[in-house]
């Protein structure tokens, strides 16, 4: 059995496609840890609740609790870096909270976002970067067994570099980069919803963004430093 222990930088972040992978994994007999680094609390929603980013951040705290009980965690801990302020932070610090849970947890498997971020949200990219550099370094090190970094992904539909405005068109992960193509199942899919729907202030989010339309029954990962083709079925197979 595998330890994987996924690092992202906020609340949901666990939710929007990697619920259903985390759900199966855990069924298999895997440890699945979650490390956060921010409570979200600058997210806009606060201003329809009237709430501070602190208030907020314990209101999205409380809502991973419950999350952490649904898709039946190992352990999970939330940080409390400044949501929507990464880049604005000496980098080491990231790093170090990184570094610190992987020195601690010992995991197989490391994930967190691809270069990409998903999103280009920058807390995303912010995260990648100081995930990636730590890995790298304390596998060097052998402080962690570290068999394994991997990158939620999502393919890229191709197309035409700039968008018909003349502005550069975001790009995703080249299908020739996706490594894991895991299918899910039925209650994998049931266990993303019933996750995302922990999140009760950010429901209109969620159905906004059609994020489990937008799944579908099907995540990807890319593999640091690994190659395969055709793609592997999840991420603990064919360790190194």
């Amino acid at each position: 059995m595998a330890k994987i222990l996924y690092i992202f930088p906020h609340p949901d972040d666990e939710s929007f496609g990697p619920a259903g992978p985390i759900h199966a994994q855990r069924q298999a007999g895997h440890e699945v840890y979650l490390l956060t680094l921010t409570k979200g609390g600058a997210t806009s929603q606060r201003h329809k609740l009237g709430l501070t980013i602190e208030e907020m951040g314990e209101v999205r705290y409380r809502e991973m609790i419950e999350v952490a009980k649904t898709l039946d965690l190992t352990e999970m801990t939330v940080l409390d870096l400044p949501d929507s302020g990464l880049q604005d932070i000496d980098p080491r610090i990231v790093e170090r909270a990184a570094a610190d849970a992987i020195r601690r947890l010992q995991p197989d498997v490391v994930v967190t976002y691809a270069v990409h971020g998903m999103s280009g949200f920058h807390d995303h990219l912010v995260t990648h970067a100081a995930v990636k550099r730590v890995f790298l370094e304390l596998r060097d090190e052998g402080a962690a067994p570290l068999k394994r970094l991997a990158f939620l992904a999502m393919p890229d539909p191709g197309g035409a570099s700039m968008n018909a405005d003349g502005t550069f068109r975001f790009k995703l992960s080249a299908p020739e980069r996706i490594d894991v193509v895991q299918k899910l199942s039925a209650a994998d899919i049931d266990a993303m919803e019933r996750a995302l729907a922990c999140y009760m202030t950010y429901q209109s989010t969620i159905a906004g963004t059609r994020v489990v339309e937008r799944i579908g029954d099907t995540v990807y990962f890319e593999l640091f430093g690994e190659d395969f083709n055709p793609p592997l079925g999840s991420l603990t197979e064919h360790f190194k």
